[in-house]
């Protein structure tokens, strides 16, 4: 771990922490909410289940099969008020506050997160360890936003460092957990895309062979292979993962993306007409999105228009 820890890598946090919002955090997108009572609670495991609250589990639900935040918004409420030990509801709080830009909460809600995951320790080693690490990813969130990438890098690069600390101490627990490596794999493949030597097939590995559930695994393989521009596979994974969720807008709204680039990259009119289609889709259910990511998705659809108009003289 120690060759990502150099001073000048130290713009990977922020190349991390401005991910945030695009992927829902790699805490929040690492979740599962395909909700089976007989595993108490427990969307990753099909074996010795970890108990994670109802409520909590609802607004990943929410989130990862319909993308309706409102409705996770209204769980998560609840899930603070009877579930104040899962740190999973703090995490995405402060998820939520990040796209929001709503920095007093993203401070609190970070505080939150690592304060539960370490008191979690005591009863579930893994799980404690493993959000306790994402209680620190969001505490160099914070500061680099707070006090800017120059001033704030050195502090958050030591965030950095107890982030992968604590993730190796979970996975010296249980190096094949599903929920683990679901989040290590979208951690280390943001890491990958942003270093200009690094190679993200170990991260892709990692998703494919022990991560789960697998339509999140396959989210987040498709969103590497966008960021390294190879579009067909990005495509692929795209369309694996919305046989599973086909009724979340963001899905749409990733296969747009790559679409549009396919389409640029390749001067081809039925690409990019295929990217506004799928634009138009995720904009069918903007009432159950952030404003700021309808706002982004229509921007970027008229760019796509603007360059259909373009290919088309």
């Amino acid at each position: 771990m120690s060759k990502w820890f150099s001073n000048p890598q130290s713009m990977v946090f922020t190349r991390l922490a401005g991910k945030v919002g695009q992927a829902t955090f790699a805490v929040a997108i690492a979740l599962n909410l395909s909700v089976n009572p007989s595993l108490a609670g427990d969307p990753f495991r099909t074996s010795e289940p970890h108990q994670i609250g109802d409520k909590t589990e609802a607004a990943f639900k929410a989130i990862f099969e319909q993308g309706d935040y409102p409705a996770a918004e209204r769980y998560l409420k609840e899930a603070l008020s009877r579930e104040p030990d899962e740190p999973l509801a703090y995490a995405m709080r402060a998820s939520l506050a990040y796209m929001k830009k709503d920095m007093p909460a993203l401070d609190n809600y970070s505080k939150k997160t690592l304060e539960t995951g370490q008191k979690l320790i005591a009863s579930d080693e893994l799980r404690g360890n493993l959000y306790t690490a994402v209680g620190y990813f969001f505490e160099g969130a914070v500061i680099l936003t707070r006090e800017g990438t120059v001033k704030g890098a050195p502090q958050a690069l030591s965030r950095l460092r107890q982030v992968y600390q604590y993730l190796d101490k979970a996975e010296a627990i249980s190096p094949k957990d599903p929920e683990l490596n679901l989040l290590k794999g979208y951690m280390d493949l943001m890491l990958a895309v942003s270093l200009p030597f690094a190679n993200p097939d170990e991260a892709i590995a990692r998703l494919e062979t022990n991560a789960a559930p697998q339509y999140l695994a396959n989210r987040g393989i498709a969103i590497a292979y966008r960021d390294l521009k190879q579009y067909s596979q990005a495509l692929d994974y795209t369309n694996r993962a919305l046989q599973a969720t086909s009724n979340n807008p963001e899905l749409y709204y990733l296969k747009a993306q790559i679409l549009k680039e396919q389409g640029q990259k390749e001067n081809s009119q039925q690409l990019i007409q295929e990217a506004i289609a799928n634009f138009d889709k995720a904009l069918s259910k903007k009432s159950q999105l952030p404003s700021g990511l309808v706002k982004q998705i229509q921007s970027e659809r008229g760019g796509a228009v603007n360059r259909l108009a373009e290919v088309g003289r």
